[in-house]
């Protein structure tokens, strides 16, 4: 039977090899996609394709998974398709997933596909157990998800019932209380009443928020021993390596920020961490497979490479942004010059308008003198007077025309005024434009990890000059303090929900059915413990210590 599958699987091999093309389907978490694959082709030609498919730009908290034996492993993208050891059976499944999560989702998912693919991942994971979630927040998550689903509460068309087809709670918290489906939703839609106004994307982002604070989120566990033979789990996730004991999974016994591990290296089954403090001892533990310790290895190396990426694209941004900026400044000089030039025109016109005005108020003067005085010569008989009256005529349609032509010229000379106010207030509205953009402050990309940032990342900024008043200065500090001040209050009033929420079906919980890390969750709540205040205390301890404890765990 054996070796009949055998020969099966080396003709499915050997006939993959012939042709040209193969099939492949990718899950992703909202649907499934089928290609047809060259065969030359590598895990990255595969990978681009997908995200071009999707429309996604932030690829690189992306990998593609697939099913060996009772683990999972990440495509290579520098190695054929064909070469690496993906199920044989066509189409071949891959899954489309993020590898690495966010420390703070809405800082560092720009894309609102990316924010969509991570929201359906995390609520799935929660949904499934693989991240603890308390009952609570269980149940604000599910208002969130409904909002993302059917947008803005409507009484009219979300009836009592609309929630009874939709899985938003963990098995584990339904069966922990003693409530029907009906209480459930009824929990539940009174939190999403309150989300009215919210967009999805926002709905999935405030989802997110939550997820990112519990215990479990980001983290990859691999079970390891110490050099006593003691079973431990190694949790990796963004902030660095974590050491849990195998029946907690929430509170790691120590860890190792990745700004502290200087090299990672293993050979056969032996894993070795080299903290930054050569002087330190090395941290070593056994894993029983050789795959966890290169998926292990890998995963470092693929968040080095991702940082280093995001260091690459940050330092493109200030390059590109450094060019915008010169080609304002340059754009804001021609217009400067222009409206000096025209401002020096229009006043040269105005001049000559002037003139001309004067010139003819002056002969319209003249003609009017010269009419007068052939008034007075015009009783020296009928026809001379009768031509002096003629020529009188003339004289005053002279000095009419004169007259209207001053008035004319007198209008035109202000107009040319009024226009070289105006070209000076262009010419006033452009300087300030110039020193606007040469008073900009470079863009300043989302914080990246301090040291994972290149030593060569520079860039020039000779071409640009930063004054910042103290107005400015102040203006920036108030809108800090006022950005602080809502965070504090929108994390209240988190706070006060959850705490609300847990008072509400506090009463309806059954002991008993309690797992072990609902009541860790509770310890850790009751005392004060959260994921980053641990974080923080543990990395506050030496190096060393903390190599100590780990062996002697």
């Amino acid at each position: 039977m054996a070796s009949a599958l055998a020969a099966k699987m080396g003709l499915n091999s050997l006939r993959r090899k012939q042709a040209k093309n193969f099939n492949v389907r990718i899950s992703t978490m909202e649907s499934d996609m089928e290609f047809s694959c060259e065969v030359k082709w590598k895990g990255k030609d595969l990978f681009d394709l997908v995200c071009r498919t999707l429309g996604l730009r932030e690829t690189w908290f992306f990998g593609l998974q697939y099913n060996i034996k009772d683990t999972v492993a990440w495509l290579k993208m520098d190695k054929k398709v064909l070469d690496q050891e993906v199920p044989k059976e066509e189409p071949i499944t891959l899954h489309f997933l993020a590898k690495f999560y966010p420390e703070n989702a809405e800082e560092e998912l720009v894309q609102d596909i990316t924010q969509h693919l991570f929201f359906l991942q995390v609520k799935r994971k929660i949904l499934e157990e693989e991240i603890h979630c308390p009952p609570e927040a269980s149940v604000l998550l599910a208002s969130y998800a409904v909002h993302a689903k059917y947008g803005d509460y409507d009484s009219n068309v979300h009836k009592p019932g609309f929630l009874a087809q939709e899985e938003l709670l963990p098995k584990r918290v339904i069966n922990l209380y003693q409530m029907t489906a009906e209480m459930w939703e009824v929990r539940i839609t009174a939190c999403y009443v309150e989300h009215r106004g919210r967009t999805r994307d926002e709905a999935e982002m405030e989802y997110l928020k939550i997820a990112q604070d519990l215990d479990m989120y980001g983290v990859n566990y691999f079970l390891i021993r110490n050099k006593k033979g003691t079973d431990l789990l190694l949790g990796v996730d963004a902030l660095g390596l974590h050491i849990y004991e195998p029946d907690n999974r929430l509170t790691p016994k120590c860890s190792f920020p990745w700004n502290e591990i200087r090299n990672i290296s293993y050979s056969d089954k032996e894993f070795t961490i080299k903290p930054l403090d050569k002087k330190t001892n090395v941290f070593k533990f056994n894993s029983s497979r050789l795959r966890v310790n290169k998926l292990v290895e890998r995963q470092r190396l693929e968040r080095e490479k991702q940082l280093r990426e995001e260091a690459e694209r940050a330092r493109d941004e200030l390059e590109r942004r450094l060019m915008q900026l010169q080609d304002e400044a340059h754009m804001a000089n021609e217009a400067l010059l222009r409206s000096e030039q025209t401002a020096d025109l229009l006043a040269e016109k105005a001049q000559i308008a002037e003139e001309e005005a004067k010139l003819l108020a002056q002969k319209a003067a003249e003609a009017e003198t010269e009419m007068q005085r052939i008034k007075v010569t015009a009783i020296r008989g009928q026809e001379e007077r009768r031509l002096m009256e003629q020529k009188m005529l003339e004289a005053e349609m002279l000095a009419l025309k004169m007259a209207e032509e001053s008035e004319r010229r007198t209008k035109e000379a202000e107009q040319l005024k009024q226009d070289l106010q105006e070209a000076r207030e262009s010419e006033r509205r452009a300087k300030h434009k110039l020193l606007e953009i040469t008073s900009k402050a470079v863009y300043t990309p989302p914080a990246l990890l301090a040291d994972s940032m290149p030593a060569d990342l520079s860039f020039s900024r000779e071409n640009l000059s930063f004054d910042f008043k103290d107005t400015d200065m102040k203006r920036l500090s108030m809108e800090i303090e006022k950005e602080k001040v809502e965070y504090m209050e929108k994390s209240k009033h988190l706070q006060e929900q959850l705490n609300e929420l847990k008072t509400e079906i506090e009463s309806l919980k059954l002991k008993e059915r309690e797992t072990p890390l609902d009541i860790i969750h509770n310890q850790n709540t009751e005392q004060g413990t959260s994921k980053h205040s641990n974080f923080k205390k543990l990395t506050l301890q030496s190096t060393k210590s903390r190599v100590a404890f780990f062996e002697e765990l």
